[in-house]
């Protein structure tokens, strides 16, 4: 149920299987760290193989790809992501319905398939622009985004920690909620447009968060996901 317990994820955004593997045995072996997201610069650089390398080790694999293609391209990715076993992947909302519901059927109980609604580095000016219309409510947007996936058959959305609060509200527990952007309070937001707090997205009822800078550019990774584990259980016993 969303607000037991937040699973925290972490972005292996790095330039090499060496330098990825290197990072996860020090995070598995002394923090415990065992979910970890391969995204578009790892992948293209290590291939399928440092998914194996990830479940080898017995570990969750996030393969965010945001799939965007026509319905038979997008199945067929989603197949593939089921086939070397990850346990998330994505496929951008935007694909439209038919590309969303060929990504569902090609899902398994298995393997979460999230629409992506709204990148967590566009606020509500840049989408008005990219979208070409004056004005644009980000929370409207990301929740129609959601309705539209959920309707689909998808099983999970991300989203930023702003509009966690509104999906969840609105649609209950039918969408596993995954919230980038999470960032510590004493920290800057890089590139990020919309960020939050680990206790903010606990608040906000989410299940997954997604951690990558705040963690991997951090002098001690180690370090800073203890104080992730520890913000999160610190939130979740106010939540109780």
């Amino acid at each position: 149920m969303a607000g037991v317990s937040v699973t925290p994820i972490v972005a292996l955004d790095v330039g090499s299987l060496g330098a990825a593997l290197s990072l996860v045995e020090r995070l598995e072996a002394a923090a415990g760290a065992r979910f970890f997201k391969v995204g578009s610069e790892l992948f293209t650089r290590a291939g399928p193989e440092i998914v194996s390398a990830l479940r080898a080790r017995r570990c969750d694999v996030f393969l965010d790809l945001k799939f965007h293609d026509i319905p038979n391209t997008v199945a067929g990715a989603v197949a593939a992501a089921v086939d070397m076993g990850v346990t998330m992947t994505t496929v951008h909302a935007a694909g439209g319905p038919a590309m969303l519901r060929a990504a569902a059927g090609a899902a398994t109980p298995d393997c979460l398939v999230l629409a992506v609604s709204i990148l967590t580095s566009l606020d509500a000016q840049a989408v008005s622009t990219i979208w070409g219309r004056s004005q644009v409510s980000l929370e409207t947007e990301v929740l129609r985004l959601a309705r539209m996936a959920a309707d689909a058959g998808l099983r999970g959305l991300v989203c930023s920690g702003q509009e966690a609060i509104l999906v969840r509200e609105q649609l209950g527990s039918r969408l596993e909620l995954v919230v980038p952007g999470i960032r510590f309070a004493d920290a800057g937001t890089d590139d990020q447009a919309r960020v939050v707090t680990p206790a903010q997205a606990v608040r906000a009822g989410v299940d997954y968060i997604v951690v990558g800078r705040a963690v991997t550019a951090a002098k001690d990774p180690v370090a800073a996901f203890e104080r992730l584990s520890g913000e999160l259980r610190l939130g979740l016993e106010r939540m109780a």
